[in-house]
């Protein structure tokens, strides 16, 4: 079986109550599958920016963009599939701990790059960033100490360079050197 292939959309929309409800709805009556979803406030005070993962070819990135620019809260789309851009996803990590295996924990964590960001007698709570293997990759590694709790946000994405995220679909920037732990999708 062929890998899905999965597209990064960027839109602007309004800051306001029930645009993510519309947005999720409209998702939801056409089919379209969103394998992930990230919102947050933007540079500019009252529009968030959302990022979704769709799951699907370019038929359906072009219906997914065409159907959101129809809702009324949506100032801007972009597909961002084609640009260089810059991938990162934040998740906490709550993981069962005691005294004999807890320097092992730490070993992995530092490894990683992660912080552990909340000790207790039995847990700690641990931050990683990076793309979506990194955070699975140490996932797996704790996993055999007893994972409670994770918490991940998905993937946010942003284009390179000094335009803003979207406007040049099709188009390949680029790649320039980047931090160590940034994935950059040229």
């Amino acid at each position: 079986m062929a890998p899905v292939e999965t597209h990064t959309i960027t839109a602007l929309v309004q800051d306001r109550p029930g645009v993510l409800a519309r947005i999720a709805g409209m998702f939801s009556r056409r089919g379209f599958n969103i394998s992930n979803l990230a919102v947050g406030h933007s540079e500019t005070p009252g529009l968030s920016r959302m990022t979704f993962v769709v799951e699907g070819d370019d038929w359906v990135v072009e219906q997914v963009t065409k159907h959101l620019y129809k809702l009324i809260d949506v100032v801007q789309v972009y597909d961002i599939s084609a640009e260089s851009i810059v991938l990162r996803e934040l998740a906490l990590l709550k993981v069962r701990s005691n005294a004999e295996n807890r320097p092992e924990i730490i070993q992995i964590v530092d490894i990683f790059r992660a912080s552990i960001v909340d000790v207790t007698k039995d847990s700690l709570v641990i931050e990683v960033t990076g793309d979506e293997e990194k955070v699975d990759a140490l996932i797996e590694l704790l996993r055999p100490f007893g994972l409670r709790e994770v918490m991940r946000t998905g993937r946010i994405a942003m284009s390179r360079g000094s335009g803003t995220t979207g406007g040049r679909k099709g188009t390949k920037a680029s790649v320039d050197q980047s931090a160590p732990d940034a994935e950059v999708v040229p």
